[in-house]
């Protein structure tokens, strides 16, 4: 059981971060009767997280759906987020055919617009005190259990007591090392960099992924006639990449499969990137400390899962500590179950990724299920959940969609060969 601390509480709760994954955890917590302080260190309500993909996968869809984000993203011209996904042996196009449900689908919308937006959502419900230029310095601990925050704010130091302490601040999270939780690092062999184009038509106006083994690439459209433009090359490109970035990034668009049309498109930002970029995880609790999005786990950057898993781990932690953190519960039992539900949701995709960032080709399972999706509709249709992290890695490769997917390939064996390979080279 939780000890009753000897002094009194400032809030319930204490979330360090106020970008996706804090602001929707305080949201609804606070809608839980749960008192909550967000804290932010950037004193810009209207700041925003640069280096993303820009896109909220479909697991992220009920999420925003509790939020009650949905009409205020659609009226800010987020875009339904289909997508085509480009392999060797051609394009996995889940909505080709128009016989069948509608698939889910969640938004592509630009971080400029979505974080002030959540943001801003937070700090107008009750219950909830978004505090700016809060940076946390350090913990408060008693009883060998964290019991708030010290923070840097614009009026000095302040130290603000809560039940729990939430890390919702990125993959180099300070509550995190404060409370000695430490990060399991996976290295990356790629590296990446992105540009925001105007004027840039995609096929059938929807998003486009390119899997060039080992390579990647996609294009994104977004809110405002944007389209989001992504290369995530093996690391044996870096060199060409740091001698002529704009003249090796537009030559490998160039070089993609159907490539969208990029010389006549209007550039309308920098270039966007990171060359090392290594997958992490954490244990998402301690003794009085929760972790959040990328604080908890950091995933590759080429699936484009961050939001969602940020705003998904968000409803967990809030469904399983509502109770505890108004005092109404066993707050340690409450933490252990949102770990727990946690790793199963996500463990098994971060391994996946993480053995496919170190920049291979498909593996035997991945080849039987991406040539089977290219080939028949229905399998597409399962892929395409697998890719929006609506089911799982062992829903993907059941025993009755391996035995399908072998079916259609076989049917497929006597075929003349697969398209060509689309790989760049440096230039080209």
């Amino acid at each position: 059981m939780t000890k009753p601390e000897s002094t009194g509480h400032d809030y319930d709760v204490v979330i360090s971060g106020a970008s996706l994954a804090g602001s929707a955890a305080a949201i609804l917590l606070a809608r839980r009767g749960v008192r909550v302080a967000l804290l932010e260190r950037r004193s810009d309500p209207e700041a925003y997280k640069v280096l993303c993909t820009h896109s909220l996968t479909a697991n992220a869809y009920p999420v925003l759906d509790e939020l009650g984000l949905i009409p205020a993203l659609e009226e800010a011209g987020a875009v339904r987020n289909e997508s085509r996904l480009y392999t060797r042996w051609g394009w996995i196009e889940p909505r080709a055919a128009p016989a069948g449900p509608e698939l889910p689908y969640a938004y592509n919308i630009r971080r400029s617009v979505l974080d002030p937006l959540i943001r801003s959502r937070a700090a107008q419900t009750p219950g909830v005190d978004l505090l700016l230029g809060h940076q946390v310095t350090g913990l408060v601990r008693e009883a060998g259990r964290t019991s708030g925050v010290r923070a840097s704010t614009p009026q000095g130091e302040r130290e603000i007591r809560a039940r729990l302490v939430v890390g919702a601040d990125g993959k180099d999270s300070a509550v995190a090392k404060f409370a000695g939780v430490s990060a399991r690092q996976y290295e990356n062999a790629r590296f990446g960099y992105l540009a925001h184009f105007r004027n840039l038509p995609l096929h059938g106006g929807i998003g486009s992924v390119w899997f060039l083994e080992p390579d990647m690439a996609y294009a994104f459209p977004n809110d405002d006639g944007v389209t989001v433009v992504a290369v995530l090359p093996d690391k044996k490109w870096l060199p060409a990449f740091r001698e002529d970035l704009e003249g090796s990034f537009f030559a490998y668009v160039r070089a993609l499969p159907e490539a969208p049309p990029i010389d006549s498109a209007e550039r309308v930002t920098k270039f966007i990137g990171t060359v090392n970029y290594p997958l992490h995880s954490r244990k998402p609790t301690a003794p009085g400390v929760a972790l959040i999005g990328d604080a908890a786990l950091t995933a590759d950057p080429l699936w484009g899962v961050g939001c969602g898993w940020a705003l998904q781990s968000a409803q967990w932690l809030a469904e399983a500590i509502g109770s505890a953190a108004t005092g109404q519960g066993d707050l340690d039992r409450s933490l252990a179950a949102y770990g727990r539900r946690h790793r199963r949701r996500l463990r098994g995709h971060q391994y996946l990724a993480a053995d496919f960032a170190k920049s291979r080709p498909f593996n035997p399972g991945e080849r039987l299920m991406f040539s089977a999706a290219a080939r028949d509709e229905s399998m597409a249709r399962h892929t395409y959940l697998f890719a929006s992290r609506l089911i799982g890695p062992l829903r993907f490769l059941n025993p009755v969609a391996l035995a399908k997917a072998s079916a259609v390939n076989i049917k497929h064996r006597g075929a003349a060969g697969s398209p060509g390979g689309g790989q760049w080279r440096g230039g080209a």
